[in-house]
């Protein structure tokens, strides 16, 4: 049924019947003489009719072969801008109309990250108002004006650490402009996780290299001398082996603390988020270098509030390390017969995290908390009555393997990477670290007195030296100034009770 109907399909209907109509007249003998004119009809009718199915035919091909027009849609679900909020990472729609009219470069959007890392409203605003790198600027240029798309690197500082950009920028295909405008798409990403470990990691072979290379070669050639002149002289092996053993431990202690510090900086851009016991902190310090200090006729002194009682921002395990290598630090330099102390406050305002305790004794802040991110801090004094640092040792107490010259450790060896560790764990809480110092003190001109013609020194009492690092970390909130049972420690730096 289905074949004959597309059969029929071609042939006219008027053909048919008059082929019916033919071929009656064909049986009907007085209309013979009309059979040429009725057949010279259907046959006219029929071309006719199939020239018309032909024309219809060709103008469905043709419609067939004509491509489609292109119809921008938007598809179904959140728009393009939509979209573009929620990519994690900085994206800008640049706008300009004169190469010469660099203030003109506005921003026409940005999404969510660019509005929190540039401080942009959600309306946009002046490019050059949120980055003034101009490597960044000429490749928008060159995006808008030019055409080309490209990619630069630049840094960003200011904040508790540095970060590192790559900007890419690819310019906006418009229609219809009347009024010379042109779009750049910028995209900015963040960077600073893959400098810094490519940098840790090289950071991390020359420190070792370099530092380890003092105490393997020395205990290369006492084993060379061991099998060699010394080998059947028992008191020299005796001398050579605590030696050997003096510097197989030194080697331990950098390994461990170039680890250490390794593994504090791979997540010191990651801000802690629990909380912490800074005095229970400082009590388990103070209780586990009682006897040392005690070996060393050292006081430990502490003032500070009861455990418990004051949480902190921070880690605990960390903020203990950075107070044990603090006081650890202060044993190393504190005489014989001295007092180290240790002081912990709170509510502790920003403008006063950098003020100055002793009017006297230089000073330097080696690591400035961020602005505008917290209010109030904990701060942890750690105070030693050693020889002090001269001022133009301050700048570079934190960093790695420095040793002030002229002052070593005596028995107790360091690695001279104590305070960088303290200063990269205390940037990773956005905390602040600050050294005073009073160093001795030579005579001046207003030390001179002169009487009877005669010049003469005035008798200056002995000059007070100390070396003091305070620790910032932020507060969860602030806690006022209620008065609160205090710690004290006996004279024998045994251990904390209570004074309520």
């Amino acid at each position: 049924m289905d074949k004959r109907q597309s059969v029929w399909k071609f042939i006219p209907l008027g053909t048919v019947l008059g082929c019916a109509v033919l071929i009656a007249m064909a049986f009907y003998p007085p209309l013979h003489i009309f059979l040429v004119f009725v057949a010279l009809l259907i046959i006219g009718y029929t071309m006719v009719k199939y020239l018309v199915m032909i024309g219809d035919a060709e103008e469905r091909i043709k419609a067939l072969k004509a491509p489609e027009k292109q119809v921008k849609v938007q598809p179904e679900g959140p728009s393009f801008q939509e979209v573009l909020r929620a990519v994690p990472d900085p994206v800008m729609i640049v706008s300009g109309h004169e190469p010469d009219d660099i203030a003109a470069r506005r921003v026409i959007f940005a999404n969510a990250a660019a509005q929190i890392v540039f401080h942009l409203r959600a309306d946009g605003g002046p490019l050059v108002g949120a980055i003034r790198v101009p490597e960044v600027l000429e490749c928008v240029d060159e995006a808008l004006f030019g055409g080309i798309s490209g990619s630069v690197d630049f840094e960003t500082s200011g904040g508790a650490r540095d970060q590192f950009w790559r900007a890419f920028s690819s310019p906006l295909p418009m229609e219809n402009v009347t009024d010379g405008q042109r779009l750049a798409l910028l995209v900015i990403r963040d960077e600073t996780d893959a400098r810094r470990m490519e940098r840790m990691r090289a950071d991390f072979l020359a420190n070792a290299s370099h530092e380890l290379r003092t105490p393997l070669a020395s205990i290369t050639g006492f084993i060379e001398t061991l099998r060699g002149p010394a080998k059947d002289d028992e008191k020299a092996r005796d001398k050579f082996l605590t030696i050997m053993s003096a510097q197989a431990d030194r080697m331990g202690r950098l390994i461990q603390d170039l680890l250490s510090l390794s593994r504090i900086e791979m997540s010191e851009h990651v801000p802690p988020s629990g909380e912490a016991d800074l005095v229970s902190a400082v009590k388990d310090v103070t209780d586990s270098l009682s006897l040392i200090a005690q070996q060393k006729h050292v006081r430990l002194h502490v003032d500070a509030p009861r455990p418990g009682l004051y949480p902190i921002i921070g880690d605990r395990d960390q903020i203990l390390q950075v107070v044990q290598n603090l006081v650890d630090n202060a044993l190393k330099y504190a005489p014989n017969e001295s007092q180290v102390s240790i002081s912990v406050c709170f509510d502790v305002p920003l403008p006063q995290v950098t003020s100055l305790s002793d009017k006297q004794a230089a000073k330097l802040v080696l690591l400035r908390p961020d602005r505008n991110v917290h209010d109030h801090y904990a701060r942890v004094t750690v105070r030693d009555e050693g020889p002090g640092i001269k001022r133009e040792f301050l700048p570079r107490l934190a960093e790695r393997f420095y040793r002030v010259e002229g002052q070593k450790s005596g028995d107790r060896l360091g690695t001279g990477l104590g305070l960088a560790i303290v200063k990269h764990i205390i940037n990773r809480h956005r905390g602040g670290l600050v050294v005073e110092s009073q160093g001795p003190v030579s005579a001046s001109q207003d030390d001179i007195l002169e009487r009877d013609g005669k010049v003469a020194a005035i008798a200056q009492p002995a000059p007070r030296t100390f070396t003091a690092f305070s620790a910032y970390f932020p507060q969860t909130r602030a806690f006022g100034d209620a008065p609160t049972p205090h710690l004290i420690v006996s004279e024998t730096a045994v251990g904390l009770k209570d004074a309520g």
